[in-house]
């Protein structure tokens, strides 16, 4: 454990650090979302809203954008580039596949610094070796490792000023999302529930990586806080033990946080989705896995959960819960919306959890016909449920299919919404798969599923679309639909513009209130990121990362074959309008 006196070692004067920290507060943090000239958080703002106020770059000047610069991440580790771009202090901090984060000067494109992290041969990433960003505060960025590491570097040389391994790769844990500062604190979740890993969100001292609380994500382990020497107390066991988790596979039940969180200030909550309950084979754990597959509202300062909304009990379909939990103002309330893999929308009371309305944003969902809107819960359809394997040979049960598939009707992509409009921009996938169980037993480092499965395509002609809902009815506004899988976030700006990436390689920019194409660019490699904007010296400009890979074609299965003419990458793209208007 790492104490304030550890800055020492790391070779930094303390004077000079302490200055060097009020370079990014807690105030410009939270209120990010309004700052124009930066892009302080994974989300454009702790809220995740990823809407921009700029309006130079409009729906009658989009045909004028033109390249300003672009940026190779270089050698070959290409594979998927899933990455947000952070835009701080003139320069972008930009994180890459296996685990790297370069500084670029904003006006010319050129590298400042680059940081390769030395990562051990036996990593096991679940789904690509992806990171989706870093965060900033103070004089630092601080990004997640592969092998489980936190890394914070300065910000003007790349060095490093503090590292905290948060737990064991060889056992399955790794980090694959941005970090987020709530209130002062780093706050970071892990990755690996297709391990048997435990999930869990912490929260640290983003300026020394000292560990402050600790919160598991599965019902029946302890969480934790720690004092300044780095001495754990017990705050609390996560729900009750055995209470929906009969047995012992609690001790290994997944519910990782692998897409991060949002925080806002107007709740003053911290919000994290949960993945899926392990194994995959849910006869094993009967219950309802708390609190896997769930979104939770944390207090950041200390850990605690202020209330659960479990929207896939006994999640027999890896329909993992982790997506981005979105805030946003409607009928004078606060409300969370949420398009969760399963193929619901949700929107929640932000400061209760208390479940406001649930619709699908697909047009085919099989394991439920609703959700009881009094109760919160999923209206089950039992025969689509994969079957118990020792009711029949013990060596498989009967295949069933089932939609979405396990890659979800939204994965990692994160979406947008619009104060202007009053719709989410949701990244939808339409397809299916076959899906069976099989015995399975917990082996450190090993695959923890108990299914076997065969993804498929829906329909001939498109598997991905961009759809417009709107929270307050539930129905889809527009949509323009995709040949290959959705697989990059989105961003909306006052411009009236709509941004999004394809894997087929283009950064396409459409009308918010229409869906209508008004402009694309051909970036070379499928994109799987989410889109950012900023103003610099008066001029808007956009900013892209470039690099096909992901879940997709590793996991993909008749869809992986679809999509393989599709090739690699590794690149970020920044735009602007060929002339100043």
């Amino acid at each position: 454990m790492k104490t304030r006196m550890t800055i020492l070692l790391a070779g930094l004067a303390p004077l000079a650090f302490i200055a060097q920290a009020a370079d990014i507060t807690n105030a410009m943090l939270e209120n990010a979302a309004k700052d124009t000239k930066n892009v302080l958080s994974f989300g454009m703002g702790t809220q995740g809203q990823r809407f921009s106020t700029l309006t130079q770059i409009n729906t009658k000047t989009v045909g004028q954008l033109v390249p300003a610069w672009s940026f190779s991440f270089g050698g070959e580790k290409q594979r998927g580039q899933e990455s947000q771009p952070i835009i701080a202090n003139g320069k972008m901090f930009v994180t890459a596949s296996y685990s790297r984060i370069y500084a670029i000067d904003l006006k010319t494109g050129n590298k400042l610094w680059k940081y390769e992290h030395r990562l051990p041969e036996a990593i096991m990433p679940c789904c690509d070796v992806v990171n989706r960003g870093a965060a900033v505060y103070g004089n630092l960025v601080i990004f997640g490792t592969l092998d489980a590491q936190l890394v914070a570097l300065d910000q003007n040389t790349g060095k490093i000023a503090w590292k905290e391994k948060i737990d064991d790769y060889a056992a399955g844990y790794s980090i694959t999302a941005a970090p987020l500062i709530a209130k002062g604190v780093l706050i970071t979740g892990v990755s690996g529930g297709e391990f048997g890993i435990v999930g869990r969100v912490e929260g640290r001292d983003p300026l020394t990586g000292e560990l402050l609380w600790m919160r598991p994500t599965v019902e029946g382990h302890m969480g934790y806080k720690y004092d300044k020497d780095g001495k754990a107390t017990e705050a609390g066991v996560t729900g009750t033990v055995n209470k929906s988790w009969p047995g012992e596979l609690w001790k290994t039940g997944g519910a990782s946080t692998w897409m991060g969180g949002t925080y806002d200030p107007a709740t003053g909550l911290a919000y994290f989705g949960t993945g899926n309950p392990a194994p995959w084979n849910s006869h094993l754990r009967p219950g309802d896995n708390l609190y896997s597959s769930s979104t939770l509202a944390l207090d950041p300062v200390t850990g605690q959960i202020k209330w659960a909304y479990q929207s896939t009990p006994n999640d027999s379909w890896d329909f993992d819960g982790a997506n981005e939990f979105v805030t946003f103002d409607m009928n004078g309330k606060r409300y969370g919306g949420k398009a969760d893999r399963n193929g619901f929308f949700y929107v929640i009371d932000a400061k209760t959890g208390q479940l406001q309305n649930a619709f699908p944003f697909v047009n085919k969902i099989t394991w439920a016909s609703g959700i009881d809107l009094k109760t919160g819960r999923p209206n089950f359809i039992a025969a689509n449920r994969p079957s118990d394997p020792t009711k029949g040979d013990g060596k498989k049960g009967s295949t069933v299919f089932a939609a979405p598939a396990f890659l979800g009707a939204k994965n990692q992509m994160p979406m947008a919404y619009s104060p202007q409009t009053g719709l989410f921009y949701v990244p939808a996938n339409e397809w299916g798969m076959e899906i069976w169980n099989e015995p399975i037993t917990y082996k450190k480092g090993g695959a923890y599923l108990g299914a076997g499965f065969t993804i498929k395509p829906l329909n001939d002609d498109y598997i991905g679309a961009l759809r417009a809902v709107d929270p307050k009815t539930g129905k889809i506004v527009w949509e323009n639909k995709n040949s290959a899988p959705l697989w990059g976030g989105v961003m909306t700006t006052a411009g009236g513009l709509v941004f999004y990436g394809t894997p087929e390689g283009f950064l396409k920019a459409v009308d918010a209130k229409s869906g209508k194409e008004l402009w694309k660019f051909q970036t070379g490699s499928g994109v799987v990121a989410p889109p950012v904007t900023w103003e610099d010296g008066g001029v808007q400009y956009v900013a892209v990362v470039s690099g096909w890979g992901g879940a997709v074609p590793l996991w993909g299965g008749e869809v992986a074959k679809k999509v393989n003419f599709l090739e690699q990458g590794g690149s970020v793209w920044v735009f602007k309008l060929a002339t100043k208007i």
